[in-house]
């Protein structure tokens, strides 16, 4: 069936990937975004697309954003996803996942839309069971740096399940793991761009702690199929997605610099206060529910990535990572 969707957050990295795949499939899509993270260059290749409406406008206010008018399904990709960004707007951050949450589900709610939205891995925090099944309730410090992001994830999951079970919403909740690929913010103080930048750039690769904690890294392609496969099914509860196979931050250095032909060396530096030392999804129920297991390898990933990398390393010199 041909849609009309509403994807917040559209102008981001993954809401802008979401939005190509819906277009792609024949969809019509009105793309909401504030741009306080979200980049419209990430759309502009979307500028004369008739069936893409594009709004720059707070989803956060009732009033900083038109009504679409009757959609069909509500994507829900709004919020600061990397910890600067965050740190920087821990206030915004705890707002567009709780106020923003809620008037994006009104909507799906006055138009009788299905509804999905997008978690994080965060809700595991510092996880205590490996690898992280959907069942376990986390390790989380609720009054930390990261809690503005951690708890505003929360906070909406536990909104999503209340409009489920009060209102009979088509609701469904993916559990974002570590995911990377092209436009992802060159200096958004994620792994994958922090090194990718620095290796192009011929400066150390900064590695955090010792470089032994884990991170799973998941192509962008991989993970965007694997949400519109949970946004078609008939599942509620929270849903990982994301790429199992689990990496050192060391090892992940190493893949980079292989991939990049970089001889950058690396610089240690001390480990951020409550960053996970492990972080692995279990899959299962992706690969039961939805039949979605991930395909792109991560050095594979890296080199699709890579002109994109090299294009903004000559855009943005003086980069320095956080």
């Amino acid at each position: 069936m041909r849609m009309r969707v509403l994807v917040t957050g559209a102008a981001g990295f993954l809401g802008s990937h979401l939005t190509d795949r819906l277009i792609s499939e024949g969809h019509s899509v009105i793309g909401v975004d504030n741009l306080s993270t979200g980049d419209f260059d990430n759309l502009a290749h979307l500028e004369n697309e008739p069936r893409f409406v594009f709004e720059e406008g707070d989803i956060c206010e009732r009033t900083g954003w038109r009504d679409p008018g009757r959609v069909n399904f509500v994507f829900n990709f709004a919020s600061p996803a990397s910890p600067p960004e965050y740190l920087r707007m821990p206030i915004e951050t705890l707002r567009v996942g709780s106020r923003g949450t809620e008037n994006a589900l009104e909507i799906a709610h006055r138009y009788n839309a299905g509804f999905l939205h997008a978690s994080t891995s965060e809700c595991y925090g510092d996880p205590l069971e490996h690898p992280q099944k959907e069942d376990y309730w986390g390790h989380v410090n609720p009054v930390g740096p990261r809690s503005v992001y951690d708890e505003a994830k929360r906070y909406a999951e536990a909104l999503v399940m209340a409009y489920h079970r009060a209102r009979g919403m088509n609701t469904h909740l993916v559990r974002i793991f570590n995911t990377y690929g092209p436009r992802l913010r060159p200096s958004d103080g994620r792994v994958i761009s922090n090194f990718m930048m620095q290796a192009l750039r011929g400066d150390p690769l900064t590695v955090y702690g010792d470089g032994s904690q884990t991170r799973s890294f998941c192509y962008v392609d991989d993970l965007i199929d694997g949400i519109l496969r949970l946004s078609r099914s008939t599942e509620h509860l929270p849903v990982n997605i994301g790429n199992p196979d689990e990496f050192t931050i060391l090892e992940c250095a190493k893949a980079v610099l292989e991939v990049t032909g970089s001889s950058s060396e690396l610089r240690f530096d001390s480990l951020p206060k409550d960053d996970p030392t492990r972080r692995r999804p279990d899959i299962t129920k992706a690969r039961t529910l939805l039949g979605w297991e991930p395909h792109v390898s991560l050095k594979e990933g890296l080199r699709r990535s890579l002109n994109f990398f090299a294009s903004r390393a000559e855009l943005t010199p003086g980069f320095l990572a956080v």
